[in-house]
């Protein structure tokens, strides 16, 4: 059986590109970062967590972990509307990265990957900022905004795997699958 380890509905939504035969589970594990830590190392470490208390010895078990990181600075969710506020000010006319790390266990072995995909912004003033902060959608989203929503209207360009900055590198995901 394929678990996947997350409480994402846009997570569940992308392995269904990859298979409708999977079941969703989750656990709540301390996710403090260790200090210092870059994105890249953070998103492999918080995936390898969130996979670690379905591993057994039959399934297969996928844990993913997405942050948007500017000059390395990892950006969360955001607190409240002002903390949003101070998020998309600093994403505005600027490029940063968005990181999703993702563990797959299988009962043989374990590999841990992650993928960057940069995402430029606009300029955005804060009449823009506060109109797309009044529609809600960036309280729940790391570095306050979905790209695959309204917050997709902020973005001027990406490089590389768009599903990746909605949470699931789905054909990096596929092939490594694909090879386990």
């Amino acid at each position: 059986m394929l678990i996947l380890a997350s409480k994402s509905p846009r997570r569940r939504e992308l392995l269904k590109l990859i298979t409708d035969d999977f079941t969703v589970k989750s656990a709540d594990v301390d996710e403090t970062l260790p200090k210092d830590i870059l994105p890249d190392k953070a998103v492999e470490y918080l995936s390898k967590i969130k996979a670690q208390p379905f591993k057994n010895n039959t399934d297969t078990i996928i844990g993913a972990d997405t942050v948007v990181a500017l000059d390395n600075i990892i950006l969360g969710k955001p607190k409240d509307e002002s903390d949003a506020f101070t998020m998309l000010k600093m994403l505005s006319g600027r490029e940063h990265g968005v990181f999703t790390g993702v563990t797959v266990i299988t009962p043989s072995s374990t590999k841990t990957f992650s993928v960057l995909t940069k995402v430029k912004f606009f300029k955005l003033s804060d009449s823009e900022i506060n109109d797309y902060i009044s529609t809600g959608e960036p309280m729940d989203k790391a570095g306050a905004y979905g790209i695959q929503g309204k917050g997709s209207l902020l973005v001027e360009k990406i490089d590389g795997d768009y599903f990746n900055v909605v949470g699931l590198p789905v054909s990096k995901l596929n092939q490594i699958l694909s090879r386990m």
